[in-house]
């Protein structure tokens, strides 16, 4: 019987959930494409993979799976364009990332915001928890609210005010969280490159120069309130991420500048934290968790490389990171998926699992 290392999400040995896509399915979403195959007969090679890599998971000793966002193209934009109000299309440029531009495709508000009570999520977290038959803890990922105060996104003709825009973003996540509950689903997580970016230099943070403390005011209160109505059993955590591209990143910088706010107030369960290279900057923020409240999972473990990290590095690192809160408090994963996309990091199958696998080893070492 596998030895249990953590009670209650998130745990100790975690995951933020996208995994890399089978070329099974990469050939499918093709032939979907070119008209070779109906949308049932590719969500059928959907559900047989993502059965494929939950027996995975659980095999390798994680105590919580996902389906690893086979079924998305983005980890993001699938989500965001389903919202009443929202549509995808492709604009003049990608995302600007450390050494490439991505594949060019976003989305724009389009009119009065409020969530599609028939989301294709809904029947994904369905699927997936019916798949999962009780073996594990489901997670399952969407995009921050705050995702959505990202460049370009709001219309200013529809939404003249960013508050009115806000208010109605929070009564969306709130009704989703509900849907989502209601499909049984009780560990959420909630991705967020938008408030990570706020702390760094590189990023042209904002179209209208408002004032940077302002917007992580902002950004904290929209996450805050858009959880104020989350069931007690559901878990919600969030996961930082400066960009995860084909192995690359977007921006840089350590989370000083949010942690007093973000750390300090975030009414969340957990914070996932990217700390696999110096871009992440020191542990020092993290002295800003109240002690007893969410719990810090060290995204030590890099997803963008194969080479499996040093074992005693890593649990040095941790040690370092028990200096500013509990050991009791941490928890230890990837620093982000393994794609992010469809296109998936620049390393293999194999490498993924033996990286998911280190995480479980080393965790029952250090918290067994």
């Amino acid at each position: 019987m596998t030895t249990k290392i953590g009670t209650k999400a998130p745990f100790r040995a975690d995951q933020v959930g996208s995994l890399l896509r089978p070329e099974r399915l990469h050939a499918a979403r093709k032939d979907f494409k070119e008209g070779t195959i109906s949308a049932e007969q590719l969500r059928d090679v959907e559900n047989e993979e993502i059965k494929r890599a939950v027996d995975k998971q659980i095999e390798t000793g994680l105590e919580a799976v996902s389906d690893g966002e086979f079924r998305r193209t983005w980890f993001h934009l699938d989500f965001m364009e389903h919202l009443n109000g929202f549509e995808g299309y492709v604009p003049e440029q990608g995302y600007a990332f450390n050494d490439q531009e991505t594949e060019k495709y976003n989305v724009r508000n389009s009119g009065k915001i409020s969530f599609n009570r028939s989301h294709p999520f809904l029947r994904d977290v369905n699927d997936l928890l019916d798949i999962v038959d009780e073996r594990a803890a489901v997670k399952f990922a969407i995009p921050s609210p705050n995702m959505f105060f990202n460049d370009g996104i709001r219309n200013a003709d529809i939404y003249p005010d960013v508050e009115k825009y806000a208010e109605d973003i929070i009564q969306t996540y709130q009704d989703a969280l509900q849907a989502f509950y209601d499909k049984g689903l009780r560990y959420l997580q909630l991705d967020d490159v938008y408030i990570a970016g706020l702390a760094a230099d590189s990023v042209p943070w904002n179209d209208d120069m408002v004032d940077r403390d302002y917007l992580i005011d902002l950004a904290v209160r929209v996450l805050n309130e858009s959880l104020a109505e989350k069931p007690d059993d559901l878990t919600v955590t969030v996961h930082l991420c400066r960009g995860n591209y084909r192995s690359t990143w977007a921006f840089e910088g350590s989370y000083d500048r949010i942690a007093p706010k973000l750390f300090a107030k975030g009414n969340v369960d957990g914070f996932f934290l990217e700390y696999d290279d110096d871009r992440s900057g020191s542990f020092n923020p993290l002295k800003y968790v109240p002690e007893g409240g969410p719990r810090v999972v060290l995204g030590v473990i890099t997803s963008k490389s194969g080479e499996l990290e040093n074992k005693d590095e890593v649990i040095s690192r941790i040690k370092g990171a028990a200096e500013y809160v509990p050991h009791n408090q941490l928890c230890l994963s990837p620093q982000c998926g393994f794609a992010s996309t469809h296109h998936g990091n620049k390393l293999t199958e194999e490498q993924q699992w033996a990286k998911l696998k280190f995480v479980v080893d080393v965790a029952r070492e250090i918290w067994n």
